[in-house]
């Protein structure tokens, strides 16, 4: 199986750590993915479903130091059907060519296991009806954000424009800027974080900076910090590369995880001191916004048949508003103590 294959699979990642002890690739696997027997991974090794740096290995090879471990899923990719329906879209714009969405917190982008309904890609194949899905193909999202992040995506027409788009977020010359509620003050106002983000080897659902600076996918995310609120900040990320989570990972790895930002450890007080007043401002805004606050603010792309340079703009979401505006007020009416 070659590596343009091996993209069609989901996929388990591990790195092995510096000081990992000579182990077979099975007992090393069986402790990492739930419910999965020695049997079945040396079936997925014979099948050609078990790379290692890279490279095909066979069922005796034992697990070194700092190994990059990609398991291929069981079963054969599954192709989900995407059905038609009838889902409110905020479209922000629409031509023959393109269309631009404003998909708010909570939407997933593609249907997948568990979440076959309810999806951005169910909503559009409604819109858009015969237009572009006879056959039952899937509407072709250039890009993507996650389920819990509001804010612009840009959706082609046909195929012709989803390659012109695409090539163009490849190349990294389209423009997204985000605005992320953080805590605490960055201590540069504006600045630059790069660093390779890889899957983490903990939980397979969250990804971290790789510690050695080798593994994993390039990131570049540009900050600026537009409002101080003394623990927590405005802050606008403008993506160089697009890889998952990006945003989400970098700020944390500035030591700013975005505010209520469950998966990342930004959903409990972690700058401020601690009191009952505070405290319960803290829970108020968390019980407004129950996801992370990031937008999809401004997206900005070259078109596909007219070759001129679009931007677009979106609102904050009443949610994400609604805690800005607390932020602003408590901020300049109260002082919660010493800033730590």
């Amino acid at each position: 199986m070659n590596p343009e294959d091996r993209k069609a699979y989901v996929r388990f990642e591990f790195t092995a750590d510096k000081g990992q002890s000579p182990v077979r690739i099975d007992r090393f696997l069986v402790d990492r993915i739930e419910n999965a027997s020695r049997t079945k991974i040396q079936q997925a090794i014979d099948q050609g479903k078990v790379w290692v740096n890279d490279k095909y290995i066979k069922s005796n090879y034992k697990v070194r130091p700092n190994d990059r471990i990609e398991v291929l899923s069981f079963e054969e990719p599954r192709i989900y059907e995407v059905t038609p329906e009838k889902i409110d879209l905020d479209v922000i714009y629409e031509d023959d060519y393109v269309l631009v969405v404003n998909k708010p917190a909570g939407m997933i982008v593609h249907p997948g296991v568990g979440n076959y309904n309810g999806t951005l890609s169910n909503a559009l194949a409604y819109y858009l009806g015969n237009e572009i899905h006879e056959g039952n193909r899937h509407p072709f999202l250039v890009h993507r954000i996650d389920k819990n992040t509001s804010g612009l995506l840009l959706v082609a027409k046909d195929e012709e424009s989803t390659r012109f788009l695409a090539d163009q977020f490849k190349a990294h010359t389209t423009t997204r800027k985000y605005v992320a509620l953080v805590w605490g003050s960055p201590e540069e106002t504006e600045g630059t974080i790069e660093g390779n983000i890889m899957r983490s080897t903990q939980n397979r659902k969250k990804f971290t900076v790789s510690p050695d600076g080798e593994h994993g996918k390039h990131a570049i995310t540009h900050y600026k910090v537009i409002e101080d609120f003394t623990y927590t900040s405005l802050v606008e990320c403008q993506l160089e590369t697009g890889r998952t989570h990006q945003i989400r990972v970098h700020m944390k790895h500035l030591g700013h995880p975005l505010f209520s930002d469950d998966t990342y450890g930004g959903d409990r007080i972690l700058k401020g001191v601690v009191f009952s007043k505070y405290k319960q401002f803290i829970e108020n805004c968390f019980a407004l916004m129950p996801r992370q606050a990031l937008h999809a603010k401004t997206l900005g792309f070259v078109h596909p048949k007219t070759k001129e340079r679009m931007t677009f703009d979106s609102e904050l979401p009443e949610d994400f508003q609604g805690v800005l505006d607390r932020w602003r007020s408590v901020n300049a009416a109260y002082d919660f103590g010493s800033k730590d």
